[in-house]
């Protein structure tokens, strides 16, 4: 077990933030997080430190990066315009937000399943595509699948996860990694434009789920997704749009704070 005291870091508000799927609060003060063919279990203690199930090895070379440890949340706060009422209520209210850094290939899959699904229904169809054809690593603890594995999926089984018309998408997807004819592990290396090109690229994938992948998964934090959460609170507070370029750079951490609190106040 590891014990740190982490700034701006709150676990239910990163389980809430609706950046990965298989991260979930077992009760108020405990998560657990399925995430590189790893099970993570993590305490919030009362007197301020979280516990993390893990070696001290593993922490710095897994997990620290995950969550973004070494990044200064409070800094990104503190740049936010004063006269901007709702974006500082907004950061107020999810502080404890950090952007993962995530698997490609499992941030792809995800969002190309979550298109016009809530936070729930993403997180039981990725879970079911896991105990479909993932490696089970606990008890009843699956990690998420190969893309070999998913392309060797029948009609019929991707069906089973609740897929509807997304899963020719997640086939297709699997497909291409599998095969070789892209690697989401070498796209690391482009610029951001190139980057966005290349993930639009997949069937099925469009501005908002491109975003996505490059802020949770390649940590380009300067992309900016929007949804029907994030368009409602532009045309509400924004006159129809957020100024990123104030944010240039970090845009995504300040979306991730707006889109937890549009959320949970029904912006």
């Amino acid at each position: 077990m590891v014990r740190r005291r982490i700034n701006n870091f709150n676990l239910r508000q990163i389980a809430d933030s609706g950046q990965c799927f298989r991260m979930v609060m077992l009760d108020d003060a405990h998560a657990r997080l399925v995430a590189f063919g790893r099970a993570l279990d993590i305490t919030d203690n009362v007197d301020g430190p979280l516990d993390f199930s893990c070696t001290e090895e593993e922490y710095e070379s897994v997990w620290s990066g995950y969550f973004d440890l070494d990044e200064d949340y409070a800094g990104f706060i503190s740049s936010i315009d004063p006269e901007d009422g709702f974006l500082t209520r907004a950061a107020e209210h999810g502080s404890g937000i950090r952007i993962l850094r995530q698997e490609p290939f499992e941030t792809l899959i995800s969002f190309i399943i979550s298109q016009r699904k809530n936070i729930p229904a993403i997180q039981s169809s990725v879970e079911k595509l896991c105990r479909t054809c993932g490696e089970k690593i606990g008890d009843e603890i699956y990690a998420f699948p190969k893309p070999s594995d998913i392309a060797r999926l029948s009609s019929a089984e991707l069906e089973g996860c609740s897929l509807g018309y997304r899963a020719p998408y997640v086939r297709e997807a699997a497909r291409r990694v599998s095969s070789g004819e892209i690697s989401l592990e070498a796209l690391m290396d482009l610029s951001d434009d190139k980057l966005f090109d290349e993930l639009m690229s997949f069937y099925g994938v469009g501005r908002k789920i491109a975003n996505c992948v490059m802020l949770f998964a390649y940590h380009r934090i300067g992309a900016f997704p929007v949804d029907v959460w994030i368009q409602r609170i532009e045309d509400e507070y924004y006159g129809g749009r957020f100024p990123v370029k104030k944010y240039q750079g970090f845009a995504g951490v300040m979306q991730q704070y707006m889109f937890f609190y549009g959320r949970k106040t029904g912006v």
